[in-house]
């Protein structure tokens, strides 16, 4: 029963808890995860379901979030507010649905995201009962609106699939498309976040796709010791010319927006490239990381 897990997540958002590796992993064949903010507690904490090649900062995807100072849970057809990912909810699944921002006055997260289900929490004790009105939900009404909002995802994943043009069927799940989100979730144990660390706002990481004017840079990350920012980009399908072009842009851009004369950059690409070799060493504070992937097999043994 999936309210055991709401109950869980709604008591621990009215405290400063915010581990979350005691919630499980997958749910109906989707990956969940849990975040109530990094490093301090997230006005609008939530629960996501996404598809393999999908995260909640590029994609599409079911989310349970909530709004704690309005006290509202809101299963919601969500969207990543920080990529340009090419896909979303066909219009027929979200015609009529009314966005966050037009139910809750300036929300401070998600607000173009549409909504399902709304619920009301009612914390007693260690107990959360829902309402919706003046009628109170009951669990298994919470399980099956779940379950429909992932089977529309799942039928919305089946139909762009077989869309030639989109970019599942072109190639989202290949390796280098999941190596940003790789590199966030790994960072501590990278090479990167030993020397950098990665931005948090009001709780939230906004490192990964950060926005700019001028487009979404794949990191954004601080030195940890000359407080200076680095832009990182990863080479996915781009010649040598566009990956030295783009990151130099976004260079440029942190440099007059945040007054950054030191602003450092770093490519990161799936196999040597000696015209990029070449084109990094006449720009000034730019270096080049090769990813390696190691894959390995044992045997299985009850």
């Amino acid at each position: 029963m999936y309210k055991e897990i709401l109950d869980k997540f709604i008591l621990q958002s009215q405290t400063d808890n915010l581990k979350t590796s005691e919630y499980q992993k997958e749910y109906l064949d989707l990956k969940m995860k849990v975040s109530f903010g990094m490093g301090q507690r997230a006005k609008v904490p939530w629960i996501s379901f996404t598809a393999s090649g999908m995260s909640t900062s590029n994609g599409y995807y079911p989310v349970f979030l909530y709004y704690r100072d309005d006290d509202v849970l809101i299963l919601t057809f969500g969207l990543s507010e920080q990529s340009e990912y090419g896909e979303s909810w066909a219009p027929n699944i979200i015609e009529g649905k009314q966005k966050i921002s037009e139910f809750i006055s300036n929300p401070p997260r998600y607000g173009d995201s549409y909504i399902f289900k709304l619920y009301y929490p009612k914390v007693n004790g260690d107990r959360v009962n829902y309402q919706r009105g003046n009628l109170e939900v009951a669990p298994n009404l919470i399980d099956s609106e779940l379950e429909e909002i992932i089977n529309l995802y799942k039928k919305n994943l089946d139909i762009e699939i077989k869309t030639e043009s989109s970019v599942i069927s072109s190639g989202l799940f290949y390796m280098e498309k999941q190596l940003e989100d790789f590199i966030i979730e790994n960072w501590d144990s990278t090479e990167l976040g030993r020397k950098y660390d990665l931005i948090y706002e009001d709780g939230s990481l906004i490192s990964q796709q950060y926005r700019t004017e001028i487009g979404p840079i794949d990191i954004l990350a601080i030195d940890k010791e000359s407080k200076n920012y680095v832009v990182i980009e990863l080479k996915k399908n781009q010649t040598s010319d566009d990956t030295i072009g783009q990151l130099t842009r976004y260079m440029g851009w942190i440099k007059e927006a945040k007054k950054d004369d030191n602003v450092h950059g770093i490519i990161i690409g799936g196999q040597p490239d000696k015209k990029l070799f070449y084109a990094s060493k006449m720009v000034p504070n730019i270096e080049l990381f090769l990813y390696e992937v190691n894959f390995l097999l044992k045997e299985y043994k009850l």
